[in-house]
């Protein structure tokens, strides 16, 4: 019985981490961790969101400040408790976009378009905010509250329907968001909102930001999401999403949002990226989560059939290490940059795939 015990406590705690693909080739990879170079009083937060444009310019939104004011007991949204700042390819530091804007509060994702706009995903506000590659804004989406409560409630738990009778996690069917993590376009300019940490959907709108449809509701069944982390868009229109939390998975869906299939084994998909060309390649990063930063950590390799070709990486703060990834940029297939939010830091790896 002695010995049954321990045996028992290992195989309990076992069960609370997330199935991770087994037997998996490592990828051989270079790491500046220092990528970045910033003025003398200007500093990386938490790096929500990092992304490049076609001329090689970087783009990290990064969460800094305090985003709250306190008047009489009553706590309401103020700004710029995050900032977006730019860099040439060289990763030195030329200019701030937005700074002390409206909608910046609480950074979760930067990316960028192949027209280069520069679209900022703020949590906090629950506004995807776009701005033209002169940095001037040019559509939100979305809307920030006039107040809430702080710390921000939970996202619901599965169970019975919601308001009027539309399934717990799905938000209403319309382009105000609670909490969104991602934004997406397909081939046409149609826009993906990951509107995935309060509620658990996927928000569809035309290019210039008119709302269409969305899908999805909180559970775990084909087409419901736990957390929806991090969003893309193939070349044929299909929308791949990461579903995190407990579900532990990546799902495919076609552009209306119909179930295709689904990619499991890749543990906590907190992040992920896709790659264009002929072959493109996701990336999907297994983050370790915040109460426990000294698991998991790895980013995955797959092709777009869920075949896992290899990983790299592991939890840490040392160079090649990652704290708790929640942004990758791959515009080339083996030179990524990553965002980490336990690390304050970009990295910038180059990858040494075998053959």
């Amino acid at each position: 019985m002695k010995r049954f015990i321990p045996m028992l406590l290992a195989a309990t705690c076992l069960a609370g981490f997330p199935a991770v693909a087994q037997n998996v080739p490592e990828i051989a990879f270079d790491s500046a961790a220092n990528a970045l170079t910033t003025p003398d009083d200007i500093y990386l937060g938490e790096v929500g969101g990092v992304a490049t444009d076609s001329k090689g310019n970087i783009f990290v939104y990064t969460r800094t400040g305090h985003p709250t004011v306190s008047l009489g007991g009553a706590r309401a949204f103020a700004h710029g408790g995050s900032r977006l700042f730019q860099f040439d390819r060289t990763g030195k530091y030329t200019r701030e976009i937005g700074k002390d804007l409206y909608g910046f509060m609480f950074a979760q994702q930067v990316r960028v378009d192949k027209e280069d706009n520069i679209w900022a995903v703020d949590q906090m506000t629950n506004m995807v905010i776009k701005f033209d590659p002169q940095g001037r804004v040019a559509l939100l989406l979305g809307r920030k509250a006039e107040g809430t409560p702080i710390p921000t409630p939970p996202p619901p738990a599965a169970g019975p329907p919601g308001v009027n009778g539309a399934p717990i996690g799905s938000g209403r069917p319309q382009d105000i968001f609670d909490r969104p993590t991602d934004v997406a376009w397909d081939a046409q300019g149609n826009i993906f909102v990951a509107d995935g940490q309060g509620n658990a959907r996927v928000a569809k709108f035309t290019k210039d930001g008119v709302f269409v449809k969305s899908w999805g509701s909180k559970g775990n069944g084909n087409g419901q999401f736990d957390v929806v982390r991090s969003i893309a868009v193939t070349a044929q229109g299909d929308v791949i999403v990461a579903d995190g939390g407990n579900n532990h998975r990546i799902q495919v869906f076609d552009n209306d949002g119909t179930y295709k299939t689904q990619f499991a084994a890749v543990g906590n998909p907190q992040a992920i990226c896709l790659t264009t060309g002929a072959n493109p390649v996701l990336y999907v990063s297994n983050s370790n989560p915040p109460n426990n930063i000294d698991t998991a950590g790895e980013i995955y390799k797959m092709d777009l059939t869920g075949k896992i070709m290899g990983k790299f990486g592991r939890a840490g703060k040392l160079p090649k290490e990652f704290g708790t990834v929640n942004a990758i940029d791959c515009r080339t297939d083996n030179n990524l940059l990553v965002g980490e939010i336990g690390n304050l830091r970009v990295q910038k790896l180059t990858l040494h795939p075998a053959g």
